[in-house]
């Protein structure tokens, strides 16, 4: 039971905290960066201040390698990047996201926070990054980046950004607007044969080009109304259109002579949303605090996809599938909170939060059935779709207390626990209203062995957020043979218990980090296909619980500088995730891996700094440990390796030209392709009766890019 494992890791946190009690040594947890430090390295931005500082993308990583199935709606209350020890009231407009938008000039210090402190806005759940700003009476800076990024068939698209902030007495403020490159072409192979014997079936070609930009507007100001009061609005607008359209030229051998087929898709498509936020922070003299804080946005997104065919590569063209997807998500949520000292040492938040979240959405298919056609319908024939229509609204209720406790100059302990209310309707074609209520609690244990070595132990149980678009019919992106995928108004949250082990030691002297974590995870609940069949003709699944599971792991990050081969600016980073997971699924009767837990994957980097020629250049590769990746469904099982495409991008920058920094990036230089491999079976895939292998590889080419920036 859940009680008993609190109680088995807080008596074995207890064990350790007597046994350490004794000892005293200078708590060192936090490791501050002066801007003086940076100076010789001639930053523009934040982000380009973080990128010299060794182990960063430890701390930036959080604590978590991979999330499960499910959403993420509400706040909650932990956040990694914090500007002037504040989290910005926003969930796609939030703080990691502004790093390239702060001028570095502004910048006092940067921490890196490895303790936990009720002092502290938010949850620190592994490491904290936080950027204190200098305050100035009057300051004001203009920054902006120009660029281009050249793709495989021979595409350049423009890349840029403006900012401009500053402060003026208590005001502070910062306005951008950025313009960024989603264009893609992918060109794909895939080779269909039949079981041993039976020969080839088919070849496909498919070239796919999608066309998008992404336009972002952002705006975050602040006002301290008194020493002790402060008050922060942002808002953050995006459109992102992604039309695109497909070619899949398909050469079938079963034919005398082999016959082509062409298929041609158009797939236009809207996207845009929106945020709004703020919050306001009140100091009492006692040493109290109260917040509240506030967010609104909405998310919209359309796709229509229309295929046509035709027989032959210059045939006339018949349209054979309209289909058509739309989304309309909303959120409100304000959370409050007060928090104070109920001893020495100790440090108490006791607060609540309300989310409202509401999604449309709707689906509408046609075929060429022979019936009456509808304009709607792309002209084809409306087929009627179960659980097609539908509304999903949650209000949920969040309580929360958590608990700091410094019980040593070298030991603390942080507690929480969260109590979630919840209830979700559905209205539409299907009509429905269930309630929920989860107890969530976590602890915390964090002892600092010496000033660099810190060892943290966690326990706590996650409960996933369910994701709408799981409740009603949904294109199903998985299989173009199968264009839907039913939904499940009876789904279920998983329930997961982690349990983690760090132990992260920085090296004398600025010389590094060493990061290592051991997790186990008791999954409960967990989400995956079932079946949902009418009929042995009929075979059908959609996403639902499938019983519980584990997963565990090893994650080590290295991040050094060579000083000791007398390069003391040259950092090499490397890390290496192993890991494994196991679940019964009914649905082919034996164990499978756990829903997205592969083998894991590795990465290496160097970057090197020659300040005195105001330089810099590097490399970063990636790639995934194929195997032990598999998705199931009740006719077919798809492996697709590692699920990460091995990744080489190399850069070089040059700064302090005037007032310019030049930089050039080069992406996905190996042009690695990304494949797998499907076998479709005769009725259920438990009966092992195959009927066709297929092996399909896409590659969207290196993309390179030049850029531009400057403060002023």
């Amino acid at each position: 039971m859940w009680y008993l494992r609190i109680i088995t890791t807080v008596l074995l946190f207890g064990i350790s905290a007597s046994a350490t009690a004794q000892e005293s040594a200078e708590d060192e947890s936090t490791v501050t960066y002066p801007a003086s430090f940076f100076a010789q390295y001639g930053p523009v931005s934040v982000n380009d201040m973080l990128n010299v500082i060794p182990g960063i993308s430890v701390a930036l990583e959080g604590n978590e390698v991979q999330s499960f199935n499910g959403a993420d709606r509400g706040l909650g209350a932990s956040e990694q990047i914090l500007i002037n020890g504040k989290r910005m009231a926003g969930k796609a407009n939030e703080a990691s996201s502004q790093l390239d938008r702060i001028s570095a000039d502004q910048v006092q210090y940067i921490e890196i926070i490895r303790g936990t402190s009720g002092d502290l806005d938010v949850r620190n759940t592994g490491q904290l990054i936080n950027i204190v700003l200098l305050e100035s009476q009057s300051s004001s800076s203009i920054s902006t980046e120009v660029g281009a990024t050249h793709f495989r068939d021979g595409q350049v698209k423009p890349v840029g950004t403006f900012s401009f902030s500053g402060q003026t007495g208590q005001f502070d403020y910062l306005l951008s607007a950025q313009m960024a490159a989603g264009y893609e072409d992918l060109e794909s192979y895939e080779i269909s044969v039949l079981p041993p014997g039976l020969g080839l079936n088919d070849v496909r070609e498919i070239e796919q080009n999608r066309d998008q930009t992404t336009y972002t507007l952002n705006s975050n100001i602040a006002y301290q109304i008194s020493p002790g009061s402060r008050i922060a609005f942002n808002g953050l607008y995006t459109e992102n259109d992604p039309p695109a359209d497909l070619v899949r030229t398909i050469t079938n051998f079963q034919n005398s002579p082999p016959t082509i087929r062409v298929e041609r898709e158009e797939l236009p498509a809207s996207s845009n949303n929106w945020e709004f936020g703020g919050d306001y922070e009140y100091n009492f003299d006692s040493g109290g605090k109260y917040k509240v804080l506030f967010i609104v946005n909405e998310d919209n997104n359309a796709v229509t996809r229309e295929r046509f065919f035709s027989s032959g590569l210059d045939g006339p063209e018949t349209k054979n599938l309209f289909l058509d997807t739309s989304s309309r998500e909303r959120e409100r949520i304000v959370r409050t909170s007060y928090t104070f000292d109920p001893a020495d040492d100790q440090n108490l938040e006791l607060g609540i939060e309300r989310a409202q979240t509401i999604l449309d959405s709707s689906l509408k298919i046609g075929l060429p059935l022979g019936g009456i056609a509808s304009p709607d319908h792309g002209g084809l024939t409306p087929v009627s779709l179960p659980n097609a229509v539908s509304t999903v609204e949650e209000i949920r209720y969040e309580g929360f207390a958590i608990h700091n406790w410094q019980i040593n100059q070298r030991l603390s302990l942080e507690s929480s626990l969260f109590y979630e209310d919840s209830e979700i309707s559905q209205s539409g074609d299907v009509n429905v209203s269930r309630r929920f209520d989860f107890l969530k609690p976590k602890v915390d244990l964090r002892f600092n062995m010496s000033s660099s070595f810190q060892l943290r132990m966690s326990a706590e149980l996650d409960v996933s957020q369910l994701r709408f678009s799981d409740f009603s019919a949904a294109a199903n992106d998985r299989d173009e043979t199968q264009d839907i995928l039913a939904g499940n108004p009876e789904l279920e949250q998983e329930e997961v218990w982690r349990y983690n082990v760090n132990l992260d030691y920085r090296l004398p002297n600025d010389g590094g980090v060493l990061n290592s974590r051991l997790f186990y995870y008791d999954v409960g609940n967990s989400i995956d296909r079932i079946d949902v069949s009418t009929s042995e003709t009929n075979l059908a699944t959609t996403n639902g619980n499938v019983g519980d599971g584990t997963v565990y792991g090893l994650n080590l990050n290295a991040s050094i500088r060579l000083g000791f081969l007398n390069l003391p600016q040259a950092v090499v980073t490397a890390g290496v995730l192993v890991q494994d997971s196991k679940i019964f699924s009914p649905l082919i009767g034996k164990n499978r891996k756990v829903v997205p837990f592969d083998r894991g994957n590795f990465s290496l980097g160097f970057r090197h700094d020659i300040p005195s020629q105001n330089f810099n250049y590097g490399l970063n590769y990636r790639d995934g440990i194929d195997g032990n990746r598999p998705f199931y469904d009740i006719d077919n099982v798809i492996w697709i390796g590692s699920g990460m495409v091995s990744n080489l991008s190399l850069f070089a920058e040059k700064n302090s030209v005037g007032r310019f920094t030049f930089r050039f990036e080069a992406d996905n230089l190996l042009n690695q392709d990304a494949c797998r491999e499907r076998r479709r079976f005769n009725g259920r895939l438990i009966n092992g009766d195959i009927r066709e292998i297929e092996r399909f590889c896409t590659t969207t080419g290196p993309r390179f890019t030049v850029k531009a920036r400057a403060t002023f």
